[in-house]
């Protein structure tokens, strides 16, 4: 993956399922009509102002809660590169790969200000406010699932279906 570079959004501790995405909106007809609801029981106005290639970083525990699928899938149609937070719900981090957005564990949250830029380097490290965060690689399954763009892409790819 190439490396790239994208304005933070700060998010705290504990971002749940209910959090990125309330449950009223679950019933609208598509992901896109969902996405302007993203984090409106946080930050209403969050999901109008992050722009494609944006990053956000949280704090632990992100994406905890139900298992909802459709939380990392919204987040990766608002256009989010990744996020980066210091630990992930595991049932939340597996949604994520498969929908092909990209998860960064690394302790960077209490180190940025919103609205700064990082250039992140996927596998590699993170820079930000002239330090250089070192972050662990992914296994090369997940990086295939990521790079084909999600997990049903990777097996048609692999599958010589596309």
């Amino acid at each position: 993956m190439a490396q790239f570079t994208g304005k933070v959004w700060l998010l705290g501790d504990d971002i749940d399922t209910d959090i990125i995405i309330p449950t009223e909106y679950l019933a609208l007809p598509t992901v896109d009509d969902m996405k302007q609801y993203a984090f409106s029981p946080l930050r209403p106005e969050l999901a109008g102002q992050i722009r494609p290639g944006d990053i956000i970083v949280a704090g632990k525990n992100f994406g905890c809660g139900s298992s909802r699928e459709q939380a990392p899938e919204i987040i990766k149609h608002l256009g989010v590169a990744c996020v980066i937070a210091k630990s992930y719900a595991r049932i939340f981090f597996r949604n994520a790969i498969n929908n092909g957005l990209l998860l960064i564990e690394c302790p960077l949250h209490d180190d940025l200000q919103e609205g700064e830029e990082i250039t992140v380097f996927p596998g590699e490290k993170i820079l930000a406010g002239g330090k250089s965060y070192p972050i662990s690689p992914l296994p090369q399954n997940l990086l295939d699932i990521l790079e084909a763009g999600g997990l049903v892409k990777a097996m048609q790819k692999r599958n010589g279906l596309l």
